[in-house]
């Protein structure tokens, strides 16, 4: 056994012996208010620097930070500044012949990035952007004989796939192309005794993946399967005393995961089982407020991933300073709304 310290980390101190909690110290002058704008300006200057040596090193996700970056300028109510032509160009540049969507030019197409490409052609209303005829057949033939997806031809496995498959098909209005049937049968064998879900049948419960899987649960309204106290058990104790979230116990706070936990307590409906002060005074401590952007962590280096999922934490727990956001989608709620989508969530 470990004694406390009574460090930051150190298990609380005064001798008492236990597991160390792992956690961040919020220092006095931290920030405290939504910096709307320095966000809104860091976003739309991250794009134009692409000689940058950070730029140059995310091409391998590159439609992904697009749709981070779209998606919380939408939010914040500032999408018009980013340049629409030159992005829809680049997402049709990037579809292949078989349908899917790569990262970037000269990648390979991914599941991951073709949800992120119809998520960003979502956002402007311009799906006829590229062959959706193609996007679902792709889709459609990464489906296994046991309901699970691959992420690509190669063949790897997970649950984040599932959610992806789901999700872009949801999109697009063809959720009847693939057997749910069977892709719900998968995900819920992957459900473990604590109530949440791993990658695969028998892996760790991990916040990532147990936001996949309820949200793929809430498009195919199959949320039935989920015990919800149970579940919400396990993802309020993912609350640490710095008032931030992790992904799983004995991990430091990191302010994606105020997105992760967060959609996933509002999908099953036990959102109100967290501390959402403290944790609205730890994710406005990530933010830098000469950059702005936000951190994973009160004094890291902001980027477009942690921006967004702290602005969507806070839209979640009713800031209104921001545009509403869906717990499964990761958009702006009056999107879903434009196509029609409502996915289950429990009450």
């Amino acid at each position: 056994l470990l004694r406390g310290t009574g460090e930051p980390g150190g298990g609380g101190g005064g001798g008492r012996m236990g597991t160390p909690v792992k956690d961040v110290v919020i220092k006095a002058d931290a920030p405290t208010v939504l910096l709307m704008e320095k966000h809104s300006d860091y976003i739309a200057s991250y794009g134009t620097k692409k000689d940058d040596y950070e730029y140059c090193m995310s091409e391998y996700l590159r439609m992904s930070g697009i749709y981070w970056g779209l998606t919380v300028m939408d939010l914040m109510g500032q999408l018009h500044l980013m340049n629409k032509e030159g992005i829809l160009q680049f997402v049709k540049s990037c579809q292949h012949d078989c349908g899917g969507v790569g990262a970037s030019l000269g990648h390979d197409p991914h599941l991951l990035y073709t949800l992120s490409a119809v998520q960003i052609l979502s956002l402007y209303d311009s799906l006829h952007t590229i062959d959706v005829d193609k996007v679902v057949e792709y889709v459609k033939g990464l489906q296994q004989e046991d309901g699970s997806f691959a992420g690509d031809k190669w063949g790897e496995i997970d649950t984040r796939f599932s959610f992806c498959a789901v999700a872009t098909l949801a999109l697009l209005g063809r959720l009847d192309a693939v057997n749910l049937e069977s892709a719900a049968e998968f995900i819920v064998s992957c459900m473990n005794f604590d109530g949440g879900f791993g990658c695969r049948p028998g892996s760790e419960s991990h916040a990532g993946q147990i936001y996949c899987c309820t949200g793929f649960l809430a498009i195919t309204g199959q949320l039935h399967h989920i015990n919800a106290d149970l579940l919400g058990w396990w993802l309020c104790e993912r609350q640490l005393p710095s008032g931030g979230l992790n992904g799983r116990p004995e991990k430091l706070p990191d302010v994606c995961y105020s997105w992760w936990v967060l959609a996933s307590l509002k999908i099953i409906g036990r959102l109100h089982w967290i501390d959402k002060e403290k944790l609205s005074t730890f994710i406005l401590a990530c933010q830098d407020e000469e950059t702005g952007g936000f951190a994973d962590r009160p004094g890291d280096v902001v980027d477009p991933f942690h921006t967004l999922f702290g602005v969507a934490g806070l839209s979640l727990m009713g800031d209104r300073q921001v545009k509403a956001v869906s717990p499964v989608f990761c958009m702006p709620e009056e999107i879903l709304q434009r196509i029609g989508l409502q996915p289950e969530l429990l009450s």
